[in-house]
């Protein structure tokens, strides 16, 4: 099964939408495999964004993910990576379609609500960076057979 990274980012953390955005994730059927609430520090704001480095959005952008809390997460399913990319909606949620997370919930590029791992190799490097492995857990949900074949 493949996994992915999910960040509920300050602005839906501040807004009070946790419970919204994991409902519609556990709805689709995606298994969670490891949740925490943290603060992002610089040296992991740094990292977690370091291909924007030297970009004139970077700084703000670093910025923003340590200004509140975020919710990490690491969800698994099968080919999780796209279809979470597709329930999330496009980047700029002035573009993503209305029932996408971004298009229902989301304002601004800059306070777009959540991230996404853009492909399994970002998903790996993304999972590491938030999670030690005995963090992630491996286990059967109920009705995981009802999915797909």
């Amino acid at each position: 099964m493949e996994r992915t990274f999910l960040m509920i980012k300050p602005d839906a953390v501040q807004r009070g939408l946790i419970g919204v955005i994991i409902a519609k994730l556990e709805a689709k059927g995606f298994k969670l495999a490891g949740l925490k609430l943290i603060k992002v520090d610089r040296a992991l704001a740094e990292e977690h964004y370091v291909e924007h480095k030297g970009k004139g959005f970077f700084e703000p952008t670093v910025d923003y993910i340590m200004s509140s809390p975020v919710v990490a997460m690491v969800w698994e399913g099968k080919n999780i990576v796209a279809m979470a990319r597709e329930m999330m909606g496009a980047t700029n949620p002035a573009n993503a379609n209305p029932g996408s997370i971004r298009g229902a919930y989301g304002m601004d590029i800059s306070r777009n609500i959540i991230h996404g791992s853009d492909s399994p190799t970002s998903a790996e490097r993304e999972i590491n960076l938030y999670f030690k492995p005995a963090e992630l857990l491996d286990y059967k949900k109920a009705g995981e057979e009802w999915l797909s074949e």
